[in-house]
């Protein structure tokens, strides 16, 4: 059937938005590549910094936001899919459950600041975490938690309701039926929206201002109870707060770099999982 006029009208028109999009990220990537690649050195990546960030390297900064990313994913991952599971395949349809799914949809909406005073108030201060990697890891983690529920639970819901079906018409139990028939196919959904929380988490600033975050700590951390500087508040700070903003823009750049690559990193290792479990499980 041919389409009518104004059917290829929106399709160009959403197809020239799609251009844009791409060509918008292509352009900041460029940018950064260009200005950032030529201030990025191994002593850049491995020396401690020196004159409040000015001069020196980034290792503090590297080092600790991997240690941010490490124990929100340790953390947020299993509380996450577990809850999207226990909605999905275990809670009724009733009010309850309904207000709850209505929470978490709010709370997807929340401005991360919003994350950082919560985090400021409950684990810094009530539960005497103090300024530390725990802090603002378990403030990322309820932060990128509604992200992890909803995506986790719309993957369990593509799953066949015949699987679940002819597993306990076999005299499966519910949870081997969810382990066996349910978790393998709509993991790698799962871990499509975990991809999306993670590397919200990596970018954020507001939260990890009021829980770890330094301004210059030129030294590594041993537990998770040390603060530390973090990669998009290093950046933050070279790029608003630094006296000679000309001198430091090449480090800015290169930090930025950095971050993106981090990011895209995780990412990657991600998708790769994905494509894993998405070619060994399908239906």
């Amino acid at each position: 059937m041919k389409a009518k006029p104004w059917e290829k009208a929106g399709l160009w028109g959403i197809r020239v938005l799609t251009y844009m999009v791409v060509l918008g990220i292509l352009f900041v990537l460029g940018d950064i590549v260009t200005h950032g690649a030529p201030a990025v050195t191994w002593e850049f990546l491995t020396a401690m910094p020196s004159k409040a960030g000015a001069e020196g390297g980034i290792l503090p900064a590297i080092v600790g936001t991997l240690c941010l990313l490490l124990v929100t994913i340790v953390v947020a991952l299993p509380i996450g899919m577990g809850a999207a599971i226990y909605l999905s395949e275990y809670a009724g349809s009733d009010r309850l459950t309904e207000w709850i799914r209505l929470a978490i949809f709010t709370l997807a909406g929340v401005p991360s600041i919003v994350f950082g005073l919560l985090g400021l108030g409950l684990f810094v201060i009530f539960l005497g975490f103090g300024a530390s990697i725990l802090a603002g890891s378990l403030t990322l983690a309820i932060m990128i938690l509604p992200v992890i529920i909803v995506s986790s639970e719309e993957a369990l819901r593509t799953v066949p309701q015949s699987l679940r079906d002819g597993s306990l018409a076999l005299g499966a139990t519910r949870w081997q039926t969810v382990w066996r028939n349910v978790l393998p196919y709509s993991f790698p959904g799962m871990l499509t929206g975990s991809i999306l929380g993670i590397a919200r988490a990596a970018g954020e600033t507001a939260p990890i201002l009021f829980t770890v975050a330094a301004f210059y700590l030129p030294r590594l951390p041993s537990s998770v109870f040390d603060q530390v500087m973090a990669l998009p508040y290093h950046l933050y700070i070279l790029a608003t707060q630094h006296p000679d903003l000309a001198l430091v823009r090449p480090k800015q750049y290169a930090t930025a770099l950095v971050l993106v690559t981090i990011v895209l990193g995780v990412n990657l290792c991600a998708i790769i999982l994905r494509n894993y479990f998405r070619k060994k499980y399908c239906w």
